[in-house]
């Protein structure tokens, strides 16, 4: 079975999937993939830098392992991240796009919203939506040729850019609505400025999972076989436990 590094706790277990912590530049060596949480980016990268953890990052990117950030993991491997604290933030890089750090606002303006996501759904099944729980979320604001948006969420246009004590700024020429880009893939790096883990759809797990089975097996990591050991989250086998939401607001 592929071992899943992630550089804090994350939930897999459910998935049957053996999942380690990732705290040191060498733990990296043995790992089939890589998840970067979220969490508060600064803190983050100060606690990385602290363990020499960037280049190590960097390398394991250039290799094509798997490797999905969500949240403040997706601003890590954005090549260009901008907005409020984001300014002199050491960056992991790899994904060909520019994220806005705090895109939808503060913590109180944290919000859950019903996302499609075609791509997503075709791959692995289940409803035609997904619940997005967005905490302090980034947002995608443009891409490169080579990056495929997995799902986009309208927001309105008021949109606040930057808020402090003194001073708001808000969108120039704004438009009756419009859509942000809040889940990104490119290679084997997926991006997702949401949190799956907080939900009890499984479905973002379950595909990166089998970014990292395909990956894994086109290069001879591990045995073809091992793609049994990943549980499809289509059909019959998603529950969606109504009970594990947190009942967010939703964005308006």
């Amino acid at each position: 079975m592929a071992v899943v590094g992630v550089l804090a706790l994350q939930v897999l277990r459910r998935l049957g999937v053996k999942g380690v912590e990732i705290r040191k530049p060498e733990q990296l060596e043995s790992v089939a993939s890589l998840i970067i949480p979220g969490g508060e980016s600064t803190t983050m990268a100060k606690l990385a830098e602290y363990h020499n953890l960037f280049p190590a990052l960097r390398d394991f990117v250039k290799t094509g392992k798997p490797v999905w950030g969500t949240c403040a993991g997706l601003i890590f491997l954005a090549n260009k991240a901008v907005g409020q604290k984001t300014g002199g933030q050491e960056l992991v890089g790899g994904l060909d796009c520019t994220v806005h750090r705090n895109y939808f606002g503060s913590q109180i303006q944290s919000f859950e919203a019903e996302i499609p996501a075609p791509e997503l759904v075709s791959k692995e099944g289940g409803p035609e939506t997904f619940r997005g729980v967005f905490i302090r979320a980034p947002a995608v604001l443009d891409v490169g040729p080579g990056v495929e948006v997995l799902a986009e969420y309208p927001v309105p246009s008021t949109n606040v850019l930057f808020s402090s004590s003194a001073v708001q700024i808000q969108e120039e020429n704004p438009v009756p609505e419009k859509k942000v880009i809040v889940a990104v893939k490119q290679g084997n790096l997926l991006g997702t400025a949401f949190h799956p883990e907080l939900t009890a759809d499984p479905r973002w797990h379950t595909y990166f999972l089998r970014m990292t089975v395909e990956a894994a097996t086109s290069s001879n990591t591990i045995d073809a076989g091992t793609s049994s050991s990943i549980v499809p989250a289509g059909g019959t086998d998603l529950i969606i436990d109504e009970k594990r939401r947190i009942d967010l607001p939703i964005f308006q």
